[in-house]
């Protein structure tokens, strides 16, 4: 996607909302068979992705846009049976999200799934300076990923956070685009710096990385404009 983000919408809310490379928002952008997500018999030793490739897809696929519009908003999402120590929430994102235009950087702490990722995605393997989108177990180092620039904020990645809770834990207090009022959200999994890590990836507005927090079968977002306080 190209040009200025439209008001309200951070750029890959407005990826999401025209569908992953070019799609519409009703066609995730993996076809029905061979692609990410599908129900092809998977290589020995792997289990398969989703159990419904197109419904569920696109299941996932509103859930995500709805959480970068409503920052905080826990979701619930179908199960693809993934690997340990990749979660079920995790691996819908990158089964909806992901396919073999994707650059995508693997936490090396994910090596038990990368053969799953890898063959139910296609993703190209990046470096997490090069990567559209990365998935970590523990937060990497914001800086590290690509903040997109202020010509082409979308450009920015995405990173999928896979923590221990999203209804228990630290409760944070969100401020920004999507919220009419002050939100309350609760996540156990952050690292103790969290909020100044995100206030300095914040200032950079509107370039910065967009969060997308999983955790069991539940995800939320933070968009990069959403301001977080301890609650």
């Amino acid at each position: 996607m190209s040009g200025k983000p439209a008001p309200g919408l951070t750029p890959i809310a407005q990826s999401i909302d025209s569908g992953p490379h070019g799609h519409g928002p009703d066609t995730p952008g993996h076809d029905a068979e061979g692609a990410c997500g599908t129900s092809i018999i998977p290589a020995p030793g792997l289990t398969p992705g989703f159990t419904d490739p197109v419904l569920n897809a696109q299941s996932c696929f509103r859930a995500v846009l709805d959480a970068m519009a409503r920052p905080g908003r826990v979701h619930t999402v179908s199960l693809p049976s993934a690997p340990p120590p990749l979660g079920a929430a995790a691996a819908a994102v990158l089964l909806t999200l992901i396919d073999h235009e994707t650059p995508l950087w693997v936490d090396p702490a994910l090596h038990g799934a990368r053969d799953w990722i890898t063959f139910h995605c296609g993703a190209p393997s990046a470096c997490i300076s090069q990567a559209a989108f990365a998935v970590a177990l523990s937060m990497p180092d914001l800086p590290g990923l690509r903040p997109g620039t202020h010509e082409t904020p979308e450009a920015a990645a995405t990173l999928i956070l896979q923590v221990a809770s999203l209804s228990a834990g630290r409760r944070l207090s969100l401020r920004g685009p999507g919220l009419r009022e002050p939100g309350i959200m609760t996540v156990d999994g952050l690292p103790d710096d969290f909020r100044q890590r995100w206030a300095a990836n914040r200032a950079l507005f509107p370039c910065g990385i967009d969060l997308i927090l999983c955790a069991g079968s539940t995800l939320a977002a933070l968009p990069r404009g959403i301001a977080i306080e301890d609650a």
